[in-house]
């Protein structure tokens, strides 16, 4: 599932982000989301998340569990 839409994204979900320096390479980090950033309901690149150990990327991926 991708991570356009903020009503599929909640605190607590595992996901897959990518970070700012890594988004040249397309490299994603994979983390517990704590905080959501973006305010809007949807975003074309993806939600930007603040993730439990402080990294802050938008959304690539939720990890179904």
């Amino acid at each position: 599932m991708a991570g356009q839409n903020r009503n599929e994204i909640s605190p607590g979900q595992e996901v897959d982000i990518v970070l700012k320096q890594d988004q040249r390479s397309g490299k994603t980090t994979r983390g517990t989301v704590k905080d959501i950033l973006t305010k809007s309901p949807n975003h074309p690149h993806g939600i930007k998340v603040r993730l439990q150990d402080g990294q802050v990327g938008r959304v690539k991926q939720i990890i179904n569990e």
